[in-house]
């Protein structure tokens, strides 16, 4: 099966593809023969099926070695599109990064859209195993739930989805704590996956959600594990852009950037990003922090 998709431009493959550390993150897997990168889906139907997707001319060529039937295809068509931000227009950000040195780069290089998975629920726990580890820690037990959990490609074993609400609903906490060691986060992802499983928690409906960004936000911190930094790169992921992510690489960088290098607080983030406004994650994001490294 070959799908080819069409992005709103300006569009860079590779700019969603680096624009945050996801595609290190099994079941993301970067294509460096083609420059795209490769993620195992798991369709309704149960199946998983391996994806590859390159930059096509005006969008992206998705093709799997499965073959689909018309609903999975069209659900693979709607997959790709959410997580390459195919629909999504960054004009007004542009206007703006206009005037700011620091983002005149933006457009050129195609820069808003952030890369994600099929579903929320797997950027909600990814997100989970980002706080208070290293980035080597976060990888480790990221592939070790798709590892041990993870459905298996219909065409390739070896590669696998990643992990359903279901299949960690039946787990424990310590299981989660044994197998892929994920420490104080067992008991939020196991909690998290028991409720979506139930039907208790449509995280999904989330992604398209009309409520105004504090009140999704409220949603986001309602869930165990989830704070200030976790809420506000969901958020970003969500395509909500008025709140930050901020950790210690934001605080590191803000110091650097406006503070000859002095301690910062999150307040000093927000401050230093305020006059943003809806834009103010993706300012964050892809300012040009080449001064201040």
């Amino acid at each position: 099966m070959e799908l080819k998709l069409a992005a709103h431009p300006p569009f860079s493959l590779s700019s969603v593809v680096f624009s945050h550390g996801w595609i290190r993150l099994a079941p993301f897997v970067e294509d460096k023969a083609t420059g795209g990168l490769r993620y195992v889906l798991r369709l309704r139907s149960g199946r998983a099926v391996d994806l590859a997707i390159t930059e096509a001319d005006g969008g992206v060529l998705a093709a799997t070695d499965a073959a689909l039937g018309p609903d999975e295809t069209a659900e693979a068509g709607d997959a790709v599109t959410w997580m390459l931000g195919l629909d999504q227009d960054f004009s007004a950000f542009y206007e703006r990064c206009r005037h700011e040195p620091k983002l005149a780069h933006a457009q050129g290089a195609a820069r808003g859209r952030l890369l994600r998975s099929a579903t929320l629920f797997e950027d909600v726990v990814k997100t989970l195993l980002t706080t208070n580890t290293a980035w080597s820690g976060t990888v480790r037990m990221n592939a070790a739930l798709v590892d041990l959990y993870g459905e298996p490609a219909t065409t390739d074993d070896t590669r696998r989805a990643f992990p359903t609400p279901a299949a960690l609903a039946r787990t424990s906490v310590e299981e989660l704590r044994a197998g892929p060691r994920l420490g104080y986060r067992a008991p939020y992802v196991l909690e998290l996956a028991r409720a979506v499983d139930s039907g208790e928690l449509d995280l999904e409906a989330l992604k398209r959600t009309e409520l105004p960004t504090p009140e999704l936000r409220k949603r986001l911190l309602s869930l165990k594990g989830v704070g200030g930094y976790a809420a506000g790169n969901l958020l970003n992921l969500l395509g909500r852009y008025d709140f930050l992510p901020v950790d210690s690489w934001a605080l590191k960088m803000v110091s650097q950037e406006w503070h000859d290098g002095q301690a910062v607080t999150p307040a000093d983030v927000e401050a230093a990003f305020a006059a943003w406004g809806e834009w103010k994650g993706l300012a964050y994001w892809f300012w040009d922090w080449n001064s201040a490294s």
